[in-house]
């Protein structure tokens, strides 16, 4: 995947890319408007040299050359168009997987934008960017139509052709100008409906919590002004694309009427035939729409640069992780005078196969925890997997050792058993893991079990069959050390204690071997680890059985209690 720095870049590297493709559609949309333009031309020829004299012959020798112009552009616009829109297809496809690659990367990339904002450069922007290709052969065509009609005009009189040749490139200069106000806008109102996006997103996510805590309608406000922001940037964008738009419209059609009437005037003082006084008609009525094509190029660029400039945004970011090469040996988890956010100097051993917990007195501390472990970047001191720095590990080699299950996790449109098992090469193991994470009640409850439709997010689902369904993805990952947070909060009790049964009796029974740290104040998790970790201001402030340690230490006691 090349890196490219620069909007520019960007569209320079989709015209590279689509090379072939795009300058046969081009040649082939400047044959089009060639014949287009003859097409006046040729009927001034018939009426001056076949209806004017009255040679049969003549005519039907210039009409069926006309019916051959008419062949030749019907064929190369079809032609044309289908290698043009193939190549526009395959630039947008092309961005949007590039893209996607690197908003995934193994090593995370280090982005401020959100995920709606990103999904907007993913989609909207990359589809304007394409465009630029169909920009290209567009204003190709339209320089070929205009010159071949000023060339015709300046054969029938020369300020005829003189005139065309003077105003186009002042109205295109003139025009110009509204370049970058148009790329501002654009880009503003990009930016903008890409955070409307990200909020909506995290909205809809997080709706039913909203309602239990009776802020549906904070949030609603909220979203509303930064909907009304979103709102203001597209009318200001769409009210200056819409100017530019009425200004070049207005000046082409004033450029054709006006060369219009200077014809009718030199047809009335006879400088020009009848015939020729047609062929300026037809071709100042056929040059309106390469004019305006022309007069439209500067906002087109504009959009495509500033949809291109975004686009590079993403590409150009740098991702948060090294290269790894180290190869640990094991799966020891030490971490060794850590300082990460408002961890300050923690020390954190698991051993493999142990399964440990982590309790917090602050949320942050547990929130930092688990994130550290999840992208191990912007720390002091050592978090080692197998003797190795966890940073330093190959990525691929890292995330099959060790999985962090966040406590907000995503599910995705499909169904159950896509959510749990993306492969079905699961080796039965599917039963046993929805077992052990009590998710095989939530397929019990729906007609079609395991194939039970999944929307977006896991929208048809609750809190807590959504924690389920992720948590048994989870463990049919099967990682040699797991890493969850918080993954019960939105069950009940009874179900709680089926899920740290079914974690124990998976990953520590006879079979065991696996690590597995529950970062949570659950006591129903933490009576089943084999060890307990407290977490007092960032540092260790206590360790032992979670039956122990609720007995003799008060501030555990308080944290796991209240």
């Amino acid at each position: 995947m090349s890196k490219v720095s620069t909007g520019a870049a960007v569209l320079r590297r989709a015209v590279a890319r689509n090379g072939r493709r795009l300058w046969t559609g081009t040649a082939l949309a400047g044959v089009y408007q060639l014949c287009a333009a003859l097409v006046p031309i040729l009927i001034g020829v018939i009426v001056d040299r076949a209806v004017a004299t009255g040679a049969v012959t003549t005519l039907l020798g210039w009409t069926a050359t006309l019916a051959l112009v008419y062949l030749v552009l019907v064929v190369t616009y079809r032609f044309g168009a289908r290698h043009l829109q193939r190549a526009i297809a395959e630039e947008g496809h092309q961005l949007r997987v590039e893209l996607a690659a690197k908003i995934l990367h193994p090593r995370v990339l280090r982005t401020g934008r959100h995920t709606g904002d990103l999904l907007a450069v993913t989609t909207t922007d990359a589809e304007y960017t394409s465009y630029l290709l169909d920009h290209i052969p567009r204003v190709t065509s339209a320089l070929v139509a205009v010159t071949v009609s000023a060339v015709a005009l300046l054969l029938i009189s020369t300020p005829l052709g003189l005139t065309v040749l003077i105003a186009i490139p002042v109205v295109l200069a003139v025009l110009t100008r509204t370049a970058p106000l148009i790329a501002r806008r654009v880009r503003e109102q990009q930016d903008q409906a890409g955070r409307a996006s990200a909020l909506a997103t995290d909205l809809v996510t997080g709706l039913r919590p909203l309602r239990g805590i009776g802020a549906q309608d904070a949030a609603a406000q909220r979203y509303r002004r930064v909907s009304r922001r979103s709102l203001a940037a597209t009318l200001r964008a769409s009210r200056t694309q819409n100017a530019y738009l009425g200004a070049s419209t207005m000046l082409s059609n004033l450029l054709a009427g006006g060369i219009a009437l200077l014809a009718g005037w030199f047809a009335l003082t006879g400088r020009i035939t009848v015939g020729q006084f047609i062929t300026v008609i037809g071709s100042a009525q056929f040059l309106v729409e390469p004019f305006g094509v022309l007069a439209v190029v500067p906002g087109w660029t504009a959009a495509a640069r500033a949809a291109a400039d975004r686009v590079a945004a993403v590409l150009r970011a740098d991702v948060v992780l090294p290269p790894g090469t180290a190869a640990p040996d094991g799966c020891e988890l030490r971490l060794t005078d850590v300082t990460y956010g408002p961890l300050a100097g923690l020390h954190l051993h698991v051993r493999a196969g142990e399964f440990v917990g982590v309790v917090a007195s602050r949320p942050a501390d547990a929130e930092a925890l688990a994130r550290l472990l999840a992208v191990p970047d912007g720390h002091s001191g050592d978090v080692l997997l197998g003797g190795e720095r966890l940073e330093t590990v190959d990525r691929d080699r890292a995330r099959h050792l060790l999985h962090s299950e966040p406590h907000r996790t995503d599910l995705f449109s499909g169904t159950l058993a896509t959510n749990v098992a993306p492969h079905d090469d699961d080796g039965g193991r599917l039963d046993e893991a929805l077992r052990a994470a009590a998710a095989d009640e939530v397929a019990h409850l729906h007609p079609a079990g395991l194939g039970m439709p999944v929307t977006e997010r896991g929208a048809n689902l609750s809190g807590g069959q959504r924690q389920r369904v992720a948590l048994a993805r989870a463990l049919l990952a099967g990682p040699p050390l797991l890493v969850l947070h918080d993954p019960t909060t939105a069950v009940d009790a009874v179900t709680e204690q089926a899920v740290a049964d079914g974690i124990r009796s998976l990953r520590h029974g006879s079979d065991g071997g696996y690590g597995t740290v529950v970062i949570t104040s659950s006591p129903t998790l933490l009576a089943a680890t084999d060890r307990v970790v407290f977490v007092a201001d960032g540092v260790v402030a206590a360790e032992g059985a979670h039956a122990e340690l609720v007995t003799h230490d008060d501030s555990y006691r308080r944290a796991v209690l209240r």
